[in-house]
C-alpha cells in the first residue's frame, strides 16, 4: 500500500513522462503523430491484400475471406505490445542512470511510464483493427469484452518479466543482449503466422508449454470466430504471471539501491 501511495503521490511526474515520450517519438517529423495511424493502418491493408487476395490463404476450418489475415493481424498486433514493453523494459533502468543519479522517486514510475507509453501506442493500433473488423463485417460483438481480461493478463505477465529481466540487465548486461534473440525465437514458436493445428503433434505438444500460445489463441479465437477463449489454457501464463511479478518485485526491492551504484 506504501509503494502504491508513492506512486499515486508522483502521477503528474507519470502522465507528463509518458506525453513526452509520446512527443519525442515524432519530434522534427512533418506528418508528426499522423504517423501513429498511417504505420498500423498501413501493415493491416498489406495483410490483407497479400493474404486475402494474392495468396488467398485460408484458414483450416474457417470459411471467410478474411479470416487469415485478421488471424494474422490479431496476433501480431497483441504480440508487438509484449515484445514493446518487455524490449524496452529490458534497458528500462539503463537509459535512465542520470535520472536515477539526480532525482528521488519511486523507482517504479519508470517501468509504469513505460507500460503506459505502450498501451497508449496499443489503443491507437486496436481501434484501426476494430474499424477494419466493422468495415469488413468481422466484428465478434459482445464477446469483445474477453478481450480485457486477456489484455489485463499479458501487461501484467510482460511487466512481471520486463522488471525481472531489466534489474538483472543492470548487473548482467549480457542478458539485454540474450533478449532480443529470445524474442525472436519466442515469437516463430508462438502460432501467430501459421495455426498449430498444421504441425506435427509431437510439435504440438511440445509449443503448448508455451506460455503465450494460449493468450495467442484467446485473441485469435475472439477476432477470428467471434466466440470466448479457452480459459482453461490460460492458466500456465496465469502461474507464470504470479512467478514473474513476485520475482521481479524481489529483486526490485533487494537491489534498488545497489543499481543506482551500478548504474
Amino acid at each position: 500500500m506504501e509503494t502504491l501511495r508513492a506512486l499515486w503521490s508522483y502521477r503528474g511526474f507519470i502522465i507528463g513522462s509518458v506525453k513526452r515520450d509520446f512527443q519525442s517519438k515524432y519530434l522534427n517529423s512533418i506528418l508528426g503523430v499522423a504517423w501513429t495511424i498511417i504505420q498500423p493502418l498501413s501493415m493491416i491493408l498489406v495483410y490483407t491484400l497479400i493474404f486475402t487476395q494474392i495468396m488467398q490463404a485460408k484458414l483450416p476450418g474457417v470459411d471467410n475471406t478474411f479470416g487469415y489475415s485478421i488471424y494474422l493481424c490479431s496476433g501480431i498486433l497483441t504480440w508487438g505490445l509484449f515484445a514493446e514493453i518487455l524490449s524496452r523494459g529490458q534497458n528500462i533502468f539503463l537509459e535512465h542512470a542520470n535520472l536515477l543519479k539526480k532525482l528521488s522517486f519511486p523507482r517504479l514510475c519508470l517501468p509504469i511510464t513505460l507500460v503506459a507509453t505502450a498501451l497508449v501506442n496499443f489503443s491507437i493500433i486496436l481501434a484501426l483493427f476494430l474499424i477494419f473488423l466493422i468495415v469488413t463485417g468481422n466484428f465478434p460483438g459482445w464477446n469483445l469484452w474477453a478481450v480485457i481480461p486477456l489484455l489485463m493478463l499479458q501487461v501484467l505477465f510482460s511487466v512481471g518479466l520486463a522488471i525481472t529481466v531489466g534489474v538483472l540487465n543492470v548487473f548482467f548486461r549480457d542478458v539485454g543482449q540474450a533478449i532480443g534473440v529470445i524474442l525472436q525465437f519466442w515469437f516463430w514458436l508462438t502460432p501467430i503466422v501459421y495455426p498449430i493445428s498444421i504441425l506435427p503433434e509431437a510439435m504440438q505438444n511440445l509449443i503448448s508449454y508455451n506460455p503465450m500460445v494460449g493468450l495467442m489463441a484467446g485473441y485469435q479465437t475472439v477476432f477470428v470466430t467471434g466466440e470466448q477463449p479457452e480459459w482453461s489454457r490460460l492458466l500456465p501464463i496465469i502461474i507464470l504471471t504470479c512467478f514473474f511479478i513476485y520475482t521481479g518485485m524481489r529483486l526490485f526491492k533487494k537491489h534498488s539501491a545497489e543499481m543506482v551504484d551500478e548504474l
